[in-house]
């Protein structure tokens, strides 16, 4: 049965409020998946997110567990509405009279809609990232003062002041021009392609099972459940490629962490350094985060909620 048609302006107000939902719910574990997919082996601060959780909230207070959250918030509507309705638009051009996609046509379709959406989701990342790590270079420059400090030397630990979402943009902007909003382009690419790749197809025919209501859409408990483990199966997936894309994004280092002058130089050196299991940092944050996130998008995507802001902005016009 053909999904429910909904029109592009309606497809991109879903997509955009329930960015907006997600991010608001799980910004914290985001923040502790950053944390901890960037500390190395001897410069450990957090041992889980818990501990993540609860540290951030001593040290920098409850709001310290949403920093990075205005550039999110700003940024998600515009890219999780290129996300959505891309994929919509490749899987209507790819179908044929109607017919049901191919698995491959499902795959060409999520593979476009992850090129697109990195126009918006490499700088939001980028900035997000600076302002999230901010907290965990401060501690642990702290924690080495604390250390240093052990014999009885007074030891002067200085502190820095997080800047602004807009302050980083600025310095980057002016220092190395657009390109700097854009490094990790490439370690994007290579998380958001075949996240899109697999998350839309397992979606679509996770969504296509059981009833179905009466104008042939999915039952809401079914589109929740498909988009909760099509985004938590795909996040776990490309989890590898996003901590290659996190050390590769951070401007900033904490003591003795490794820098890295691409994507194979830092697989290489994660590789040498941390073994494999380090690929697989904050991968349960990762799948707590989109899990909850993609439930919601396409709840609101079925729901239509879209079309009764349409609705409620035209009052006069058909829909």
């Amino acid at each position: 049965m053909a999904d429910k048609q909904i029109s592009l302006p309606a497809k991109l107000i879903n997509g955009g409020i329930a960015g907006l939902i997600g991010v608001t719910c799980v910004f914290p574990i985001d923040l502790a998946k950053t944390r901890l997919q960037k500390q190395q082996n001897g410069s450990r601060i957090y041992a889980g997110m818990s501990d993540c959780l609860i540290k951030t909230i001593r040290s920098e207070g409850f709001f310290g567990m949403y920093r990075g959250a205005a550039v999110n918030l700003t940024l998600v509507t515009p890219e999780k509405a290129i996300k959505l309705a891309a994929n919509d638009f490749f899987r209507h051009q790819l179908s044929k009279d109607g017919q049901k996609l191919t698995l491959v046509g499902e795959m060409l379709a999520g593979c476009g809609a992850g090129t697109c959406q990195v126009i918006v989701t490499t700088p939001m990342e980028m900035l997000k990232i600076q302002l999230q790590d901010a907290g965990r270079i401060e501690a642990q420059r702290k924690l080495i003062g604390q250390n240093a400090g052990g014999g009885g030397a007074k030891v002067n630990v200085v502190q820095l002041k997080s800047p602004t979402g807009l302050q980083l943009s600025r310095d980057l902007l002016k220092d190395k021009g657009i390109a700097g909003l854009y490094k990790g382009l490439g370690a994007t690419l290579l998380r958001d392609v075949p996240f899109s790749i697999i998350y839309f197809p397992l979606f679509a025919n996770l969504n296509s099972l059981g009833r179905r209501n009466s104008d042939g859409s999915a039952p809401f408990y079914i589109s929740f459940l498909a988009g909760c483990f099509a985004g938590c199966a795909a996040a776990v997936a490309v989890n590898p490629v996003d901590v290659v894309k996190t050390r590769l994004q951070s401007l900033a280092r904490g003591c003795q962490e490794d820098t890295y002058s691409g994507v194979k130089d830092c697989v290489s050196k994660i590789l040498r350094h941390e073994g494999p299991s380090a690929f697989l940092k904050g991968s349960y944050c990762r799948a707590l985060v989109i899990a909850p996130l993609f439930g919601i998008a396409q709840v609101l995507y079925f729901l239509g909620v879209g079309e009764v802001v349409l609705s409620l902005l035209s009052p006069g016009q058909k829909r």
